[in-house]
């Protein structure tokens, strides 16, 4: 393909900012996005535990799920046709961690969903957000009306000072608890937020008109606790808390039970509960609830100080010829000092403390299945 044939990068509104702050841009699900900037990898990772962090998500999706009759409950039974996780029963102003499964059970996207009160408010992942749209079109128009928000920015301030510095601009942010969400005035501005990331950290997502994003980020940047934060460093934090990334540690061929996401589904959901199934694949992803997985995504130590990175085969001794698994997200934790990782091994092998060997470079070397998250996680419950 010629250069001048290629699709061009898509750019959020913080694009001249992430330059202006010395950014190294890189293509990130059809976006230019920072992957970090002058001060480096592990310096991002270590202040954003330290401190806060400053990351640009405006490349994830945001919709609005309306009901056509204008009840808010309506809109949450539609969706419940979509996902395995209790929407009916989540209360204005909270958010809930949700998965788009297919009939074979398998996840198309993972989100989060907040009850706005009038509505149900959505973010889903850059890659997946055309492919969320057109299947909650599919399945939901005919009772419900689908806006997306392509006129809105997403920013996450996330570390033990987020609450600090983000209550100098919203004085509510000082009361919300993890998960809490829904329309604040934050400097001004009408802005969505939520007690929520991805970093493990206590923090605060907060979704702003596109022309405000800027001045809002430059606003929060003035604090000496915050720095910006690339790509690079978000990745080693979410791994760090063991946190899945849709296309890595899930996807259409891991079920919510095989990924170890058992805890996101309510019980109203599952066999017995009030509204048992009734979601894309629930007759497999309830009977493994019932009899468990053949598989199970676990976390991983490695014994040694090299990273094992994804796709790594992993197997059950350092002879053996055939692989029971495989390595989906891995890198090194500046945290803990030392490797982690995640991945799939048989469920007959996904016990704490069961040693595994990871295939790197023609070695074969130990790892340890380990709880996760890693590093203990600072939400403010």
């Amino acid at each position: 393909m010629l250069a001048s044939d290629a699709t061009p990068l898509k750019r959020t509104p913080l694009h001249a900012l992430h330059l202006s702050l010395g950014a190294r841009m890189v293509p990130f699900a059809s976006y230019e996005m920072p992957v970090q900037y002058a001060t480096g990898v592990l310096r991002e990772h270590l202040h954003t535990r330290k401190a806060a962090g400053l990351f640009d998500v405006s490349h994830m999706g945001q919709l609005a799920l309306r009901a056509k009759s204008g009840s808010v409950a309506d809109a949450a039974r539609a969706l419940e046709r979509l996902v395995p996780q209790d929407i009916l029963g989540l209360a204005a102003g909270r958010q809930r961690y949700a998965q788009f499964t297919s009939e074979a059970g398998g996840i198309l996207d993972d989100l989060m969903v907040a009850n706005f009160g009038s509505h149900l408010f959505l973010v889903v992942n850059a890659a997946c957000k055309e492919a969320d749209e057109a299947h909650l079109r599919r399945h939901l128009a005919e009772t419900c009306v689908i806006e997306p928000l392509a006129d809105r920015a997403l920013l996450a301030l996330q570390g033990p000072a987020a609450e600090r510095i983000l209550a100098k601009f919203c004085a509510e942010a000082a009361v919300m608890r993890f998960m809490d969400a829904g329309p604040r005035q934050v400097a001004g501005f009408d802005c969505f937020v939520s007690r929520s990331g991805y970093t493990g950290e206590d923090g605060f997502e907060i979704s702003v008109a596109s022309d405000q994003a800027e001045q809002l980020a430059k606003w929060l940047l003035e604090d000496g606790g915050v720095l910006p934060i690339g790509l690079g460093a978000r990745d080693s934090l979410r791994l760090e808390a063991g946190l899945c990334l849709y296309g890595h540690d899930i996807d259409t061929t891991t079920t919510p039970v095989e990924a170890a996401l058992e805890w996101s589904v309510q019980k109203s959901r599952r066999a017995g509960g009030a509204r048992a199934g009734g979601f894309p694949g629930a007759e497999k992803i309830l009977a493994q609830f019932a009899g468990g997985a053949a598989r199970r995504r676990v976390g991983l130590l490695a014994e040694g100080r090299a990273p094992v990175r994804e796709g790594a085969s992993l197997y059950a001794d350092a002879a053996s010829a055939e692989p029971i698994g495989k390595v989906t997200s891995g890198g090194f934790g500046p945290t803990l000092n030392a490797p982690v990782a995640m991945g799939y091994l048989p469920t007959a092998r996904s016990g704490t403390g069961t040693q595994v060997f990871a295939e790197v470079r023609g070695q074969r070397l130990p790892l340890k299945v380990a709880a996760t998250p890693f590093v203990p996680n600072t939400y403010k419950r």
